[in-house]
């Protein structure tokens, strides 16, 4: 797999390249999407200078409250921004971390953390949060909360999200970026981005490096 190096600017200027609008007016109305990217980047961006990781304290699926900054200290951690009513890029990127996630050891598996953090919700709720995420992946940690602090959060990792709005059909549209994130377990740091052209075959191969910290 190819990797580039970005100065900062350069980053989140392309970082918000990478957006995703999906819209869904109920079960039987067929999802209206339109995804923009930066076709040339690779799957794997290796970060020149880390973000820091968001000062997030959300709502788990079980209500608990959670602090994104205590509770994944000093592990590998993957950081995802999407809903669940997305009918693509939100369950496909997902899964396929689940999927890439299965091919590694007990302990690698228990070491990792991925978390969803809601760009809706309004709609996702903590139960409805939990339940769409059993059917990916129980051990994937879902957030949800105040819009705003969810916007903010996002907007330090240089990723857009939109609060969700009615397009001429009432069909509800969101727009949020499509990047994961990879935070070192050494420093805490996101030093890797990946985008939505990201496969189960990279993050399988790139998974054992992350979790130790290492460049993939």
């Amino acid at each position: 797999m190819h990797k580039k190096k970005f100065a900062m600017a350069a980053l989140l200027a392309a970082a918000c390249l990478t957006l995703s609008a999906c819209g869904s007016g109920g079960d039987s109305d067929k999802p209206v999407t339109m995804v923009s990217e930066d076709n040339s980047r690779q799957a794997a961006t290796v970060l020149d200078k880390p973000f820091e990781k968001p000062d997030l304290v959300l709502t788990d699926t079980q209500g608990k409250k959670y602090d994104l900054r205590r509770q994944t200290a000093g592990k590998p951690t993957l950081i995802y921004f999407g809903y669940t009513h997305c009918p693509d890029v939100c369950p496909l990127t997902m899964n396929n971390i689940a999927v890439a996630k299965k091919q590694l050891s007990q302990a690698q598996q228990d070491e990792l953390r991925v978390v969803f953090v809601s760009t809706d919700p309004e709609r996702d709720t903590p139960a409805a949060l939990g339940e769409w995420l059993k059917g990916i992946d129980p051990q994937i940690v879902g957030l949800t909360g105040d819009f705003d602090t969810i916007q903010a959060g996002a907007r330090t990792l240089g990723i857009s999200i939109d609060p969700p709005t009615k397009d001429e059909e009432g069909k509800i549209v969101s727009t949020h970026g499509t990047q994961v994130v990879a935070f070192s377990p050494k420093s805490d740091a996101g030093y890797v981005l990946y985008g939505e052209d990201a496969t189960v075959d990279d993050y399988t191969k790139d998974l054992p490096e992350l979790i130790k910290g290492e460049n993939p």
